[in-house]
């Protein structure tokens, strides 16, 4: 940002295009998941488990950097829609396991055109998506490293 004149200036800032754009592309998931019967945060439990069935809510919560207190709403939600079940491990009462139902499972089907409809919403190239993909995974694994770094 060197020759920034007003450094508290709106268009100077990283947070304010990043806010902005998280906000366009859930709108624009919520309404091709609309016909999906999922929110999107619902969405992205779903896609943890179409990727692997059978996690600890413990796994999906790392895995979708959520809270347990943020995720269980969401897994009761998606078990009373008959898509997933919660079972507690018979070594572990503590852990939970959360598995798709078979309805969950037939839910992927419908789901495989929703990562091509958005990516055609953006107007961006594939190459283009997956560099600013990867930038903001660094960008997200810097800042987590900053402000929870490892004990050593």
């Amino acid at each position: 940002m060197s020759g920034v004149t007003n450094p508290l200036a709106l268009d100077n800032q990283l947070c304010f295009p990043l806010y902005a754009a998280s906000r366009a592309m859930t709108a624009v998931y919520r309404t091709e998941l609309d016909a999906l019967g999922l929110t999107y945060p619902q969405y992205l439990v779903m896609l943890a488990l179409w990727e692997r069935d059978g996690r600890s809510v413990g796994d999906l919560c790392t895995t979708l950097s959520l809270d347990s207190g943020t995720l269980s709403p969401l897994l009761k939600r998606l078990e009373s829609a008959g898509l997933v079940e919660r079972r507690r491990s018979a070594d572990d009462e503590r852990r939970v396991g959360i598995t798709l139902t078979d309805t969950g499972r037939r839910l992927r089907a419908d789901a495989c055109e929703v990562p091509l409809r958005i990516a055609e919403s953006t107007g961006m190239s594939r190459e283009d998506m997956e560099t600013l993909r990867d930038a903001l995974q660094r960008l997200t694994r810097a800042l987590t490293a900053h402000t929870h770094p490892k004990e050593n």
